[in-house]
């Protein structure tokens, strides 16, 4: 008679593991230090030392500077679309304020930040540049598509293409007057403002069901 088994258990190498989770923590610790300390002063030994390893297992991981930023640059790309994804859709009253306060969210936060960093970066630095390019048009057509999306716009009626790309557009720049000063109250006000004009261009009414209050 033959026994039944159950499923295999795949064994994980603990080796990969580890490595795994040092390349992952200096991703990390590369974007946080491209937004607090900018291109300059995010040297490779910068980032080992607040990844909490030596600057040989940084080298390992990426042997040159432009090899850790540039994956920096698409690690950042993955947690902004993942930030995009992660948004929950609003209902009813109150709709389109939520919407944009979480839009306006994204580009107040460190990532933006941290891409911020790196656009300046990329205006010196030629491999860092045709990679920055490429993901930003990436990011930026993900994010016209989700809000979109969020706003149950229907781009086929005139304006309201031109009116969406202007809330992207006003969200980042207030991300570039936040990293002067973190003006929550006039943020809050513009946010306002605007949800009320995309009350008067969206056309059609709301979806029924609770509102869910967004969280920048």
């Amino acid at each position: 008679m033959t026994r039944a088994t159950g499923p295999r258990t795949v064994l994980r190498d603990p080796k990969q593991d580890r490595s795994r989770a040092t390349r992952q923590r200096l991703l990390e610790a590369a974007v946080a230090c491209l937004a607090e300390y900018g291109w300059a002063g995010s040297t490779v030994s910068v980032v080992a030392e607040r990844a909490g390893v030596s600057r040989g297992a940084a080298q390992h991981h990426f042997p040159t500077r432009e090899d850790l930023f540039t994956a920096a640059v698409e690690h950042v790309a993955e947690e902004r679309s993942a930030e995009l994804r992660a948004l929950p859709t609003p209902r009813g009253e109150g709709r389109n304020r939520a919407v944009v306060r979480a839009i306006v969210g994204l580009y107040t936060g460190p990532l933006f930040r941290a891409a911020l960093q790196l656009w300046v970066a990329a205006a010196n630095e030629e491999q860092l540049g045709t990679r920055v390019t490429a993901l930003e048009a990436r990011i930026g057509r993900e994010t016209h598509r989700m809000a979109v999306e969020l706003l149950g716009a229907d781009e086929s009626v005139p304006g309201v293409r031109e009116t969406v790309q202007g809330l992207l557009d006003m969200a980042r720049g207030l991300g570039l007057a936040n990293l002067l000063r973190d003006d929550g109250a006039r943020r809050e006000r513009v946010v306002a403002q605007w949800a009320d004009i995309l009350d008067g261009v969206l056309s059609g009414p709301l979806e029924d069901g609770p509102y869910r209050e967004m969280s920048p």
